[in-house]
């Protein structure tokens, strides 16, 4: 098999799980992006290591022992990832980002349907005089 076919295939990998992260709103569907782009990194560490262990007397699967590692980071990166987001979930209610980002940098969401409280007060007052 040439080397071709794995790479075209990691390098497809790689764009879906980038278009996921900066596309998506959802942490959960962040995370589940950032874990393809590792597996499109996997697939491209063994392709290689097989390709390059062809053409050397020695084989040392330095590409393997790679993935091997990777794969437990990536295990480890979930497990932390998902707490950290289910402890985010139950204390805001949401795991958007875009909303996650606005209360943790103090700004209030500013749309058609929120009010400012000085506006508020105003408009209350007129309507019960």
């Amino acid at each position: 098999m040439h080397l071709a076919y794995p790479a075209v295939l990691s390098a497809l990998l790689f764009c879906t799980g980038l278009y996921g992260v900066l596309a998506r709103r959802n942490a959960i569907l962040v995370l589940m992006s950032v874990e393809l782009m590792l597996n499109a990194v996997n697939l491209n560490l063994v392709a290689f290591d097989v390709w390059l262990s062809k053409a050397a007397e020695e084989t040392l699967h330095s590409g393997q022992a790679l993935t091997l590692f990777t794969i437990a980071i990536a295990a480890a990166e979930i497990g932390i990832g998902l707490a950290i987001v289910l402890a985010v979930h139950r204390n805001s209610g949401t795991s958007d980002i875009d909303k996650l980002r606005d209360t943790a940098e103090g700004h209030e969401p500013d749309g058609p349907d929120t009010e400012t409280p000085a506006t508020g007060t105003a408009e209350k007052a007129e309507a019960t005089a």
